[in-house]
């Protein structure tokens, strides 16, 4: 019926989530945060949090191993902790908020100008050939990965968030389809490690912190965003991760 159909739909996000990311716990309370944002699902608890544990656990035997970072330095928290957290965390909001509104406008002008979809999708596949020669590399394409890797080690380029976050809008604005959530950790990484450049912060912190934010303010899953930095990264900066994203997620809105 409806009901189990909907519940079915969550696991299956749960498992893939978990597949990809090895990230079992956020997974599992991801596809019940983001169905309906201030409301949980928390019927589909228990087959949602058994499809990610099963999914990731699958993904592992198969070779396919989760992501993890390392937060290389964690200062004492104190009050210049909590406020360089806090500051983060408001400025991923603005980022976050920037993020969205390019996603969506983008979008529009494709439409507006392209009605042809067939005409759009070969326009936006220019724009990309002519943007990555542009660049010089293709560190902006696909997952970039290695952008969050540079944003960790202290050697990210101060232009990366905004380079990324123009890929991702440009690509999936025209209609294709690649996802938003690993475009969004990057573009937190990237903006996060540049703060910790500019303050003299630990960069892999402030990157970490960056993505945790970033994300929370794209898709206004606090808990989810949570348990997923918590995963990816430790727990040995949870003060600093929990209120950035508490920050953002509260000055963010409904922009995600």
């Amino acid at each position: 019926d409806e009901k189990d159909a909907k519940i079915a739909v969550m696991c299956g996000m749960s498992a893939c989530f978990a597949a990809l990311f090895g990230t079992p716990l956020a997974a599992g309370v991801f596809s019940m945060e983001v169905i309906s944002v201030g409301v949980m699902y928390y019927a589909a608890l228990v087959p949602c949090v058994f499809a990610s544990f099963l999914g990731a656990g699958i993904a592992e035997s198969l070779g396919l191993s989760g992501e993890q970072f390392l937060v290389s330095s964690v200062p004492a928290f104190g009050w210049k902790g909590a406020a360089a957290a806090v500051v983060l965390g408001m400025l991923c909001a603005v980022v976050s908020i920037g993020f969205c509104m390019l996603l969506h406008r983008t979008e529009q002008l494709y439409r507006k100008y392209f009605e042809n979809p067939y005409l759009r999708i070969c326009a936006a596949a220019l724009f990309l050939i002519v943007l990555t020669a542009a660049a010089g590399t293709r560190d902006y394409n696909g997952s970039s990965m290695g952008l969050i890797e540079a944003a960790m080690e202290g050697r990210g380029f101060w232009g990366a968030f905004l380079i990324k976050a123009l890929f991702t809008a440009l690509t999936i604005g025209a209609g294709y389809r690649g996802g938003e959530i690993v475009p969004t950790l990057c573009v937190g990484a990237s903006f996060g490690g540049l703060f910790g450049m500019v303050t003299g912060l630990s960069p892999s912190l402030c990157a970490a912190c960056g993505m945790a934010a970033l994300f929370v303010g794209v898709t206004n899953c606090p808990i989810t965003s949570a348990l997923l930095i918590f995963e990816m990264c430790g727990f040995e900066a949870m003060p600093y991760f929990a209120l950035s994203i508490a920050v953002s997620f509260t000055l963010s809105g409904y922009y995600g």
